[in-house]
């Protein structure tokens, strides 16, 4: 028994070099054919599967090794799939909905202007001569001007967002809030839209008074030869392009203008004309300048912070049936001179109150937030009769304080503000022909007791209901789910520059269908008495 099986041992012996022998070639082979081979994804020129086929378990073992390397080649193509999602802007924080891109349609991109466009403008805001004053303080916090939160007695209490902002800042506003649109892209091509940060506002100021007309229109003209310059300026010719020029429209139409010496021409010039202006006014000449709310003292950083004050006006008790402020205007035309007939009847009425800011006293109370905004909040009606133009940065203010405006001119607000305001007034306004008024025939408090309770209640509630929509939020933030002024001028842009891609002739007020009212005689049309830049025409 012990030599059969010495003998045994011996006949397996060979037979076990045998099969490790081959086991290691069989190693070395796959080696060679996983770590060697062509990448996975490729096609393989020979199946592993059949190279074992005379073997059933080395068949079965590289199967699954098989389909293991199909998955780990599948995960490896998704991982190589990302930098193509991030290049449509899913890494770059873009909104998405449904799996699709919420921006299409909606991206702008932002012209990177050298300084002198912008920077270099208010570098100097501290010069005191002439009439350019030290804008300095009015620049701070993005273009908002001082906090008031610590500086309004008994109005804003400890509410966040009130700055003692200008009236005529909105170009480093509007700057500041674009950087925080939340469809920017880095490549002009794929851009609905291109903002041009240009600081027209601010350089009308600087060369007004004292300068030639050719130093007042240096930077406008440099602007134009730097953008047709660019390449992407001959897409549309400039038409997909956009701006803010902070003041009224005739600001830029020194040629439409009666006083050759007011202004400069940057609406008159080619360039200018294809280009979309954002201006406080506009002139409403079928021109490329398009209406948007002046600036309030309320920037919120938040939804909450609207909510908050939408609830604070809402629930405030009003002791006043009509309110007035603002100073005489004994300079403008006798026939548009409705202001003086209206201050005439606010003060020979027991049911209103008036900010008295007659210039020749210097009195202050126009350009005090506190006092203006204290005021409208205990007011039902504010009387917003035109100043030294139609429009009033004091609707805007006495709306946020949910006050009624009474407008007395087409052109104030009807005629203007169509992206921010609905287009049935009557929802949110009291409108008086000024030519009753001026021919006295008309009492201002007789036709404001006349509107049921009941309907003044849907008014203001609709007043309080636009309050986001005429408010700049603050730059440094964004609001969440509300659209304030800048959402809403965007928007219109991006409408305005699709229809013409379209072929649709556009104008301020949207499609051309007839021409608009003549809202003056020739002469008034194009009036534009010499304000001071400080005057804040309440």
């Amino acid at each position: 028994m012990e030599r059969v099986g010495a003998h045994g041992g011996k006949r397996w012996l060979p037979r076990l070099l045998l099969l490790a022998a081959l086991s290691w070639l069989l190693m070395v082979y796959l080696h060679a054919a996983v770590f060697h081979a062509p990448p996975v994804s490729a096609p393989p020129h020979t199946s592993l599967v059949a190279v074992a086929s005379d073997c059933e378990d080395c068949r079965r073992f590289l199967l699954r090794q098989e389909e293991q390397l199909k998955k780990i080649a599948s995960a490896s193509a998704s991982a190589s799939a990302l930098p193509a999602a991030a290049a449509t802007g899913e890494e770059r924080g873009r909104p998405r909905v449904g799996g699709g891109d919420a921006c299409r349609g909606r991206y702008v991109y932002i012209h990177d202007l050298p300084p002198r466009f912008n920077a270099n403008i208010i570098r100097n805001c501290r010069k005191t001569e002439d009439h350019w004053a030290d804008m300095c303080r009015f620049l701070r916090n993005d273009g908002l001007g001082r906090p008031l939160a610590d500086r309004i007695d008994g109005v804003i209490k400890s509410e966040a967002g009130w700055y003692d902002t200008h009236q005529f800042a909105l170009d480093a506003i509007f700057h500041n809030r674009m950087k925080q649109y939340e469809c920017l892209t880095s490549d002009s091509a794929e851009a609905s839209a291109v903002f041009v940060p240009f600081y027209a506002g601010f350089d009308f100021v600087r060369y007004h008074w004292g300068y030639d007309n050719a130093t007042r229109d240096a930077a406008s003209v440099d602007l134009t030869e730097w953008l047709i310059a660019r390449p992407e300026w001959r897409r549309m010719g400039g038409r997909d392009r956009f701006l803010v020029a902070g003041r009224t429209g005739w600001d830029f139409r020194r040629s439409n203008n009666v006083d050759p010496d007011w202004g400069n021409d940057l609406l008159v010039m080619p360039a200018g004309r294809n280009m979309s202006v954002l201006v406080l006014e506009s002139a409403m000449l079928h021109g490329s300048d398009y209406p948007v709310p002046y600036p309030t003292y309320f920037h919120p950083r938040s939804d909450a912070d609207v909510l908050r004050w939408q609830d604070r006006v809402r629930g405030q008790r009003r002791t006043w049936l009509m309110a007035f402020v603002g100073a005489p205007r004994p300079d403008v035309p006798i026939n548009i001179r409705v202001r003086d007939h209206v201050i005439a009847q606010c003060k020979a009425s027991s049911a209103c109150t008036m900010l008295g800011c007659a210039r020749a006293t210097g009195s202050t109370q126009c350009h005090t937030p506190g006092n203006i905004m204290r005021l409208f909040q205990k007011t039902i009606f504010c009387l917003q009769p035109p100043g030294d133009t139609c429009t009033r940065r004091s609707a805007f203010d006495s709306m946020v304080a949910g006050c009624i405006p009474v407008f007395f001119h087409m052109g104030s607000a009807y005629k203007q503000y169509r992206w921010h305001l609905p287009d049935d007034h009557h929802k949110y306004s009291v409108y008086i022909p000024d030519a009753d008024v001026r021919q006295r025939n008309v009492s201002i408090e007789a036709v404001l007791r006349a509107i049921p309770p009941a309907t003044v209640e849907r008014m203001r509630e609709e007043v309080i209901r636009l309050i986001p929509r005429i408010l700049y939020a603050d730059p440094r933030s964004r609001l969440e789910t509300l659209k304030d002024a800048v959402d809403i001028a965007v928007e219109g842009i991006l409408g305005t520059v699709a229809r013409i891609r379209n072929g649709e002739y556009v104008d301020s007020g949207g499609p051309v269908t007839e021409d608009p009212p003549n809202l003056f005689s020739s002469t008034e049309s194009r009036f534009r008495p010499k304000q001071s830049v400080q005057a804040a025409d309440h």
